[in-house]
């Protein structure tokens, strides 16, 4: 059996004629950049995630980009985010000019660990970004309680859970803005590159409406130095139709969850992922923590399972980031989760069958 990490093209299969209908309905109207298509997905959007504003950009860093711009973080200033996410998260920070301070992760829930942020607040602190990492939320009330505390804006990472909630308040609400990725193989995603922002602040929601477009809320009037971050009105148009289905979807995601975790139970070297009480994860990924992860990685391909990392190296263990002078053992929980964490097969396309001869055949390598 062939177990894919990701199966996009059935996915696409499910629902092509509506797809097919909306490309070409981008395509008779010509509306290319921003537009229409756009308007009605940042809309639905705003509206899914209880929102009252959206802003579409062009990726998920686009959408972190565009809101360190938007509360005019300087040279210099500091913002707090997680050691354990995509390097993203502290890569908008730095193409925003100011300079990204690691705290470590908590033992369980793979997100930022509250108890560990007051540590890391100095002088220069004016932001705290919190990641819902693979599609769990992180302690989003603790970590925002944090913020007011000490005068912080707070914004959210989205980019894996769309849909989430967090004691029955969507993800990207607690925050001053949330920021998504509509990379294609998220929970909802494009067919190229996508993001967006969303937020209650109609102030901050006008300026990012003009700094995705060179700064501009009217054409050849530049109020901002901005960029060009416009969603394509294909992707907005995709994303429209695929944006009907993700309730179903994130549901079947939460059903082969349970499955893995039933699955998987009494594999002493397997430890499975725990929700923290309160939280609707959505499952972009299913991440386990396993010994000898690079040898069971080839045993599962070698019996045709296809899984992940996410991710192999912490942010600030990236060479990137050496200037900023971390060490080796810096934040321990990510550093040993690094070279113990592997991603399975998860998508709305699993099946139970698939999913059991996954188990099976972990079981079979850890016997």
């Amino acid at each position: 059996m062939k177990v894919n990490f990701l199966d996009l093209k059935s996915q696409y299969l499910s629902i092509k004629p509506e797809i097919d209908a909306a490309i070409q309905n981008v395509l008779d109207k010509t509306a290319f950049a921003a537009g229409p298509f756009v308007k009605e997905f940042e809309e639905n959007f705003a509206k899914a995630q209880g929102a009252k504003f959206c802003v579409g950009v062009n990726s998920g860093t686009a959408a972190l980009h565009i809101a360190f711009m938007a509360v005019d973080l300087k040279h210099g200033d500091e913002v707090i985010v997680p050691a354990n996410t995509f390097f993203a998260t502290p890569e908008a920070v730095s193409l925003a000019g100011a300079i990204p301070v690691f705290v470590d992760n908590e033992a369980l829930y793979y997100n930022m660990d509250p108890s560990k942020i007051e540590a890391a607040i100095t002088a220069k602190t004016k932001a705290i970004v919190a990641v819902n990492l693979y599609g769990q939320p992180a302690q989003l009330d603790t970590i925002k309680a944090i913020a007011d505390k000490h005068n912080l804006l707070f914004i959210e990472d989205c980019a894996q859970s769309h849909l989430a909630t967090y004691k029955g308040k969507s993800t990207g609400t607690y925050g001053i803005m949330g920021c998504f990725s509509f990379y294609p193989g998220k929970n909802l995603g494009a067919y190229g590159e996508g993001g967006a922002v969303i937020t209650d602040d109609e102030a901050l929601y006008k300026k990012m409406m003009a700094l995705r477009d060179h700064g501009s809320a009217k054409k050849y009037f530049h109020d901002y130095i901005g960029h060009n971050y416009r969603l394509e009105g294909l992707q907005g148009a995709i994303l429209n139709v695929k944006l009907k289905y993700l309730a179903a979807w994130t549901e079947t995601r939460r059903k082969n969850a349970l499955l893995y975790k039933l699955g998987l139970t009494g594999i002493k070297e397997v430890t499975l992922p725990t929700e923290i009480d309160g939280a609707y994860s959505v499952y972009h990924l299913f991440v386990v923590r396993v010994p000898r992860r690079e040898a069971l990685m080839q045993f599962l391909q070698d019996n045709g399972i296809y899984t992940g990392i996410h991710y192999p190296i912490p942010c600030h263990m990236q060479k990137a980031y050496d200037f900023l002078g971390y060490a080796k053992g810096s934040f321990p929980v990510s550093e040993k989760y690094a070279v113990e964490i592997l991603s399975l097969p998860m998508s709305e396309q699993v099946n139970e069958a698939e999913i059991q001869y996954v188990c099976e055949k972990i079981r079979e390598f850890y016997k």
